[in-house]
């Protein structure tokens, strides 16, 4: 592994004392993560490359590396795609301006969307069905966002943080409903939706929380360690939504905490004097590349590791492997394909 100038590879300093880790759990890959890559790894083992995506197919550079080396080619636009080729959708969903655009060029559609993401969708579709202006929280230029607002655009409006309630304006105050990112900051969202209902009290949410069973129980698990660590490694990729969000949340705790792609960007300078390091990784970050952290780590010097688990996730999703068409309901679109919740550590 080599590194930048002053930057670590768990060899270049002088012994450490012994230092404590502590391992959050869960960390690293969720369902839909997993359930996108395994698209793009089947498809490439049956048709080889290329096989065009439209996006990242998750937010993790290591992830999209290792699918360009086997075939995958990413694109943002579905022009780069040649007519009638198969693509396929990413994990954080496309708007259906997309899906028209697809078809308008012949292509083979295999829809990666996570359906949890899909979930949101159908929801848009609902609200937006029976008049309801739909507030949608979430981050503007995040492929997420972008996907669910162009569900009903005309009926649809982005609020990003519990200053921009009090500037949108709704048709009907007494039809207004709310939906969220699935990746979002539990404690914010909770907090622009209390500014939501006090401004609209006859506010619909959805059936059940948007915000994912693995981005909530990431951050459960980061809670659970942040206060005891005197610094925090976030494993994930600047654009990782859920892996940001994890950060913020350690310094939100008081404890220095910084986002890195992997055990080669951490600056030895973070370690110096600290002798317990809480350790996690988002939703889109490769196990391995956790267990590199540690590796590294014990480079230094002597390493004890004290995993904290707040649930154990046993969430499947049902495999992709065909063209599909453009979903027009929750089961078409995967919303209902996962066989059971995450469960609280012990149960």
């Amino acid at each position: 592994m080599t590194t930048e100038p002053g930057r670590f590879d768990g060899s270049v300093l002088d012994p450490d004392p012994p230092r404590r880790v502590l391992l959050a759990a869960p960390r690293s890959f969720c369902a839909g993560v997993e359930r996108a890559i395994d698209v793009v790894r089947a498809l490439l083992a049956e048709r080889g490359g290329p096989l065009h995506v439209r996006k990242q197919i998750v937010h993790n550079a290591h992830v999209v590396a290792e699918l360009e080396a086997a075939g995958a080619v990413f694109v943002d636009d579905l022009d780069e795609v040649p007519e009638g080729a198969p693509v396929v959708f990413s994990a954080h969903g496309v708007s259906p301006a997309v899906w028209d655009a697809a078809a308008a060029r012949g292509l083979s559609v295999v829809d990666a969307t996570c359906p949890l993401v899909a979930k949101v969708h159908a929801e848009a579709r609902r609200f937006a069905a029976r008049g309801d202006t739909v507030v949608f929280i979430g981050h503007a230029g995040h492929e997420e966002t972008e996907g669910t607002l162009g569900e009903a655009p005309g009926s649809t409006v982005l609020v990003q943080t519990v200053e921009d309630v009090a500037r949108i304006r709704v048709a009907d105050p007494q039809r207004v409903a709310y939906l969220t990112q699935t990746t979002l900051s539990v404690h914010e969202t909770a907090e622009i939706v209390a500014a939501l209902r006090a401004r609209f009290p006859a506010l619909r949410g959805p059936g059940g929380a948007d915000i994912c069973y693995a981005t909530t129980n990431r951050q459960d698990a980061l809670a659970a360690i942040a206060e005891d660590a005197e610094l925090v490694l976030v494993v994930g990729s600047a654009n990782s939504s859920n892996s940001v969000r994890l950060v913020e949340l350690a310094h939100r705790a008081g404890t220095p905490a910084y986002l890195v792609e992997d055990a080669a960007a951490i600056d030895p300078e973070w370690l110096a004097g600290v002798a317990v390091v809480g350790l996690t990784a988002g939703a889109s970050a490769p196990p391995a590349l956790v267990d590199e952290v540690i590796a590294a780590l014990r480079g230094l010097g002597p390493v004890t590791v004290e995993e904290r688990r707040v649930a154990r996730e046993a969430v499947r999703f049902q495999p992709v492997r065909r063209p599909r068409p453009r979903p027009a309901d929750p089961d078409q679109a995967g919303a209902s394909p996962w066989a059971k919740a995450s469960t609280p550590s012990g149960s």
